[in-house]
């Protein structure tokens, strides 16, 4: 499937869970307020922005935002919320697509850079949020660990989520570092909905070297966005870079 069968209307309108899950206040409070701080006085560009679930309060907390995202509809519902003036967004992809302006962070959260399918494009990344900041910018990356662990012998799949009416599988290929996450949802009758989405997972030493390579160097690596501690048990990390 391309991106933008993945990412069409459908996905748009149930994207966004106000108040509950990775929408909720104390989810979002951790975020913004990391990402504020290492935003400090100047403007921040989000990639791949979506929704707006970060981006709108971020902008609410006196961070000017700007964003790139390759899904209209993703687009569409930031707009519906907050007009198409409040946060201008840039059609295109987060590898490639270049907007005016020099930012002293560029942030890309919710595992987005394993949309991402190749090596190549997620090094292209790094290098995309490099050629957008000032001197000594800062990039962060929030990403998924992989859980290889928790596969059975032999088993190429493992769930990792599963509560009232839905469920989540991850099918996973260790050879050319791909998963393909499926969501499985349903309520008290017999049909159920499915739907799927491709990413190629990347280890934590594997991303500091595509930021070494586009010039970052790693100056922080936390569990979550509250900066607890990240080690081995740590199924998710935000990792801070800063451009030498």
């Amino acid at each position: 499937m391309q991106p933008d069968e993945i990412w069409d209307q459908t996905a748009a309108d149930l994207y966004d869970t106000p108040g509950e899950g990775m929408w909720s206040d104390e989810v979002l409070r951790p975020t913004v307020d990391l990402l504020a701080g290492l935003a400090g006085d100047g403007s921040a560009l989000e990639l791949a922005i979506g929704t707006g679930r970060v981006a709108i309060p971020l902008a609410e907390h006196g961070v000017a935002v700007t964003g790139i995202e390759l899904s209209e509809p993703m687009v569409g519902k930031l707009y519906e919320r907050v007009g198409t003036q409040a946060i201008p967004v840039t059609i295109g992809d987060m590898a490639t697509t270049r907007v005016e302006g020099e930012f002293s962070l560029v942030y890309l959260v919710f595992n987005t850079i394993s949309n991402l399918l190749t090596q190549d494009a997620q090094v292209e990344c790094f290098r995309n949020a490099a050629r957008h900041l000032s001197p000594g910018g800062a990039f962060v990356i929030e990403l998924w660990v992989p859980q290889l662990r928790q596969l059975p012998p032999g088993a190429p799949a493992a769930v990792f989520s599963s509560r009232p009416g839905y469920v989540g599988l991850d099918d996973y290929d260790v050879l050319d570092q791909r998963v393909t996450s499926h969501h499985f949802r349903y309520d008290r009758g017999r049909e159920a909905t499915h739907a799927i989405s491709p990413h190629r997972y990347v280890w934590p030493a594997e991303l500091d070297l595509m930021g070494r390579l586009a010039g970052f160097g790693l100056e922080a690596r936390y569990a979550d966005w509250d900066r607890s501690a990240f080690t081995a048990d740590s199924r998710s990390h935000v990792s801070v870079y800063r451009l030498l």
